[in-house]
């Protein structure tokens, strides 16, 4: 089939673009014609796709992705795909994958009064219309049963367009004989003792990944825990917000910031716990790459993946609405509770299923299916 991919950007440490990476690759071996849109690439290229880089350009975001719409849709008009997949919303498109929360809910929830006035709201709100809407006939792959309630709730007609795929976990994730010299080697480099306590968080884009509730989390430490602990954050954002932020809760000395990196495995190894507080995640591949290296992970109920960490059994999830004290407390329990290897080896064992892996394959035979559905029409 000629299959044609639309994202408006690709970088190699997000997790929309780890999934867009992952489906394309597998389209690619399976001998599609696989063509890609796109506005702005980072990384390695990506062997046997086209990429088409959209010729358009503004200082303003909003026209930036009409314009680019616009071009995408005249030029699919001149050289048609049997299946269009886009992985931001947008209109146009015959399969959408819901990497992002519901626009809606997020507006009605995260933003104030005055927002569904703004150009901002007007654009995003009719472009999930465009998928969502019941004029729609676009079909939705979803990551987790979080999307799947919030996408019914605004979009009650949709529901016979949603399709859910499993997760798309990298195996490098997965636990081996090597893990103990690989974490001695690590906290070794990083002059961590032994009974330091390393606290990992992991994600682009510090202000939804919810460092502030971290930073607060981690300052509200009694004394003897705090002077044990390291916490390190890895991604791709401006980190001098929450720099200055670890300033004035006087934990600066104790809190690093590292840009995106390719081997976070071994960051999962030579780790303690997996903070992830996050105001708002589809999904949140690292609580359930945590989770699988035998990491225990404090995270929030508004994140997808933390049906996973409760099904393990790997750590502990913060019940919504968030309340700051709760993290707090939960902090201090998981950092200290004997029953730290009891999380570890929760993890452990529910990383042995096929199905963690599977998030290509799946989605895949969706798109096929898709397209070989519309080609009988």
């Amino acid at each position: 089939m000629k299959l044609g991919f639309l994202i408006y950007s690709y970088f190699p440490y997000g997790g929309q673009q780890r999934d867009f990476h992952r489906i394309v690759q597998e389209c690619i071996e399976r001998g599609h014609d696989v063509t890609i849109y796109i506005l702005k690439w980072q990384g390695e290229p990506l062997a046997g796709a086209t990429v088409r880089f959209v010729p358009v350009s503004s200082i303003n975001r909003l026209r930036l992705y009409k314009q680019f719409t616009q071009w995408v849709l005249n030029d699919l008009k001149q050289n048609p795909c049997d299946v269009v997949i886009g992985f931001n919303k947008m209109p146009g498109l015959n399969v959408y994958f819901a990497a992002d929360p519901c626009f809606a809910e997020k507006a009605e929830f995260q933003r104030g009064a005055y927002y569904k006035y703004t150009p901002r709201y007007h654009h995003f709100s009719s472009y999930e219309e465009s998928v969502f809407g019941k004029e729609s006939n676009t079909r939705i792959l979803f990551l987790s049963p979080l999307q799947r309630r919030a996408f019914e709730k605004y979009y009650p007609d949709c529901g016979d367009r949603l399709y859910q795929v499993p997760p798309g976990i990298d195996r490098d994730r997965m636990v081996t004989d090597a893990a103990p010299v690989i974490r001695g080697k690590f906290r070794s480099e990083f002059n961590l003792k032994d009974d330091d306590l390393l606290i990992l968080q992991v994600g682009s884009g510090f202000k939804v990944k919810g460092v502030d509730r971290s930073l607060q989390a981690i300052a509200s430490l009694p004394e003897e825990i705090r002077s044990r602990v390291r916490y390190l954050l890895i991604g791709q954002d401006k980190p001098n917000r929450y720099l200055k932020r670890a300033k004035q809760l006087g934990i600066e000395k104790m809190f690093s910031v590292l840009p995106g990196q390719d081997d976070i495995p071994r960051f999962l190894l030579g780790a303690d716990l997996l903070l992830h507080p996050a105001f708002s995640e589809s999904a949140g591949y690292v609580l359930l790459e945590a989770t699988i290296a035998g990491l225990p992970v404090l995270t929030t109920s508004s994140c997808g993946y933390a049906c996973h960490v409760e099904k393990a059994g790997s750590g502990l999830v913060c019940a919504e609405p968030f309340k700051q004290n709760e993290l707090n407390e939960n902090l201090v329990t998981i950092l200290t509770s004997p029953g730290r290897e009891q999380w570890k080896n929760a993890g452990l064992e529910y990383g042995k299923q096929e199905e963690l892996f599977s998030l290509a394959k799946t989605a895949s035979d969706l798109i096929e299916q898709f397209g070989n559905e519309a080609r009988s029409v």
